[in-house]
Parts: structure tokens; sequence; C-alpha cells
């Protein structure tokens, strides 16, 4: 009654496998959804992933987060040139959105299984959710025994260890005799290493000015790109412009042999005219201190600068004047000289005025017509 019993559910669930499955999509058991399996429990959520190569992996392989397993697979398909993968994971993973997709291999004779973590080379970016696609560029896998064992035998049959004899013996026919020539190289590649090796830290600070000088490069980008871009046009423009600039280098050609034929006549008189300048220069160089201070006088007339302050207190100054209007004083102060010249002098005196300063340059003058100013009577005609 027992075995009857286990092989009737063994027909029931035979049964409900092809029932849910249809036998449309039957590819063998490992098409059909195990039970007990991660990524079946709540808040399991289903993502896909883009991979370069499955290998012989299959659907219900496992997904695996720092060798713990959180998923299965549950679907492969042929998208384009790669694969796409659809998985479906626990509910409490955790993964970035920019996660990383391997095909790796639990041992060397292991299943294969899908592992997913974290970026390595940017910064993790938001959260793996329900149809959350990993790309093809975060897609890889470990490189595979089948893979491992082919690179060996490649290496052990085409490769140079069979011919490590033959190399050995031609390299012992070709420094035999030659001891000392070969013990002087490596000791000289001893001490050239040693060099090398001392020189470490400048030649690392030399890469590393490379690399800076190469950021820069890459910073200034748009403005070389710029520059490629109007350099052609200017290229242009100059060659449009040939014939003008041929004639002005030619006429500056001419002017300058011009130039030198004047410079060679006028020589020199040039040279002349400058030691001329050198006496002129050194009066005003001397004259420098008072050309100066008139200079620092003439805004403050008649008030020097520098003594200014003395004599302005506040908001206002007080001066006294002393005007001398008379007609000497003006006659020596302005005609002084002129065809004018004591005609005032003269005019003050026949009013009976005397002159203020004695003597005066005027009484040396012959009077005017009529004798002595003091006496003779004053004329409107009169003149010098």
């Amino acid at each position: 009654m027992m075995r009857r019993h286990w092989i009737r559910v063994a027909a029931v669930m035979l049964a409900l496998a092809f029932a849910v499955s249809g036998c449309a999509n039957w590819q063998g058991l490992n098409s059909i959804p195990l039970p007990g399996v991660e990524g079946q429990g709540p808040g399991a959520f289903t993502i896909q992933a883009q991979m370069p190569d499955v290998d012989n992996i299959e659907p219900n392989s496992r997904v695996r987060v720092g060798d713990v397993t959180v998923g299965n697979v549950t679907k492969i398909e042929r998208q384009g040139w790669h694969a796409l993968v659809t998985m479906t994971l626990n509910g409490n993973v955790e993964l970035p959105a920019n996660a990383t997709a391997k095909l790796g291999q639990t041992s060397l004779l292991g299943s294969l299984h899908i592992e997913l973590a974290p970026p390595t080379d940017v910064p993790p970016e938001g959260r793996l959710r329900e149809g959350s696609l990993i790309p093809l560029s975060s897609g890889s896998k470990y490189p595979s025994t089948e893979q491992t064992l082919a690179s060996i035998s490649l290496l052990l049959n085409g490769g140079g260890i069979g011919n490590v004899q033959d190399i050995t013996e031609a390299f012992s026919s070709a420094w035999a005799g030659r001891e000392a020539e070969l013990r002087s190289l490596i000791e000289q590649l001893d001490r050239f290493i040693a060099y090398v090796n001392d020189q470490k830290n400048d030649i690392i600070a030399a890469n590393e000015s490379v690399n800076n000088l190469v950021g820069q490069f890459a910073e200034q980008k748009p403005v070389v790109d710029n520059a490629l871009r109007t350099i052609p046009n200017a290229l242009n423009v100059l060659k449009d412009q040939r014939n003008n600039l041929t004639e002005a280098l030619a006429q500056l050609g001419r002017f300058s042999a011009l130039a030198a034929d004047s410079v060679n006549q006028t020589k020199e008189a040039l040279v002349q005219e400058l030691k001329d300048l050198g006496p002129v220069l050194e009066s005003l160089a001397n004259a420098g201190p008072a050309l100066t201070r008139a200079l620092s006088f003439l805004p403050t007339f008649p008030f020097p600068k520098e003594t200014l302050h003395n004599w302005i207190r506040g908001d206002y100054a007080n001066l006294s004047l002393i005007v001398d209007m008379t007609l000497s004083r003006i006659d020596q102060g302005l005609f002084t000289g002129t065809r004018f010249e004591c005609n005032l002098t003269w005019l003050e005196l026949q009013w009976g005025r005397t002159i203020g300063q004695l003597p005066s340059p005027c009484n040396h003058h012959v009077p005017p017509p009529g004798g002595n100013p003091l006496l003779a009577a004053y004329r409107w005609d009169q003149g010098p």
C-alpha cells in the first residue's frame, strides 16, 4: 500500500509539472522550478542580466552573493550576440543598481553559478529592484577549468617549454669561452638595476608629472578642439593673403634698405646732435631740484605747497595785502623796457608826486618837451 501511495504522488507531481510548464516549454527536468530553492520566499523579486557568455549554465543554477546562495536562475535566452539571464532573488538581498554579474564555478569540477557583487571601479548607485537589468558592460565571467587547461596545453605543446633544451644548448654554445664577458655583463646589469632602484622615486615622480600633464591636456580638450577647428580656417586666410604678405615683406625689405642708407648718410650729423644734446640734458638734470620745486610751487602760488599747512588752518584763511597802484609802480612793473617806459612816472611827477624809489631810471631820460616835468604843464598828446 505504501508503495502504491508514492507512485501516485510521483504521478500527480509529474502531471502538475507538465500542466504548469506545458509541452511546448519542456526542456528537461531543469526547466521545472524545483521546490525549496532560494529566491522563492516572501518578497522575492526578479531581475535580468546581460552576459557575454553563459557556458553550460542551466536553469535552477544558483545565484550567489559573497559565497552565499540568494536566488536561482529561472530562464536563459539569446539576445542578439549575448545571453539574457533571468534570476529570482530573496527579498532581503540588498545590492546597488549598478551591481556586476559574473559567471563562476564553485570548484575545479564544481557547478556553475551567477555571482552578484557591488561594483569596484565606480561608487554604488541605487538598488536592485523588481525588473532591474544589469547591462552587458557589467557582465563577465571567471576563467573556466576548460579554458585554464587549454591555455596550459597550448603552453606545453605549442609554446616554448618544449624548446627549453635547444635554447639552453644554443646559449651554452654562444657563451662558451666568454664566461668573463658574461660575468661582467651580469655585474653591469646588477649595478644598472641598483641605479634604477635608487632612482625609482624620481621615476615615479616623473610618471606622476606626466600623468598630471596628460590630465591638464584632458581638461583643456574643448580648448584644443576649438583650436584645431580654428587653425585650418586661419591657414586658409593666410593662403588667400599670401600675395599681400609677400608684397608687404618686399616693401619692408626696401624700407629697411632706405632706412639703413639714411642712417649711414646722417650718421655723423646724428652723432653730433646726440653730443650737443648731452649738455642740454645735463643742464636739465642739474636743474631738476629747482624744476620740481617750481612744479610744486605753481599750483599753490603765491604760497609754497610745503608751507601751505602753516597759513591755512581749519576751514578759513587770513591774508593781508598791500596793493601799490601808484603810476610809478605800475610803470616800473609793467612798462619797463617798452616804448611807454617812464610815461606814467612823468605824469605822476607833473601831478606833483615824487617817485617812490630813488634814484629812478626815469630821471636819466630826457624830460618831455617844456622843460622840467615838475614845472611843465600836462598835455594829453604828450608822448615819450
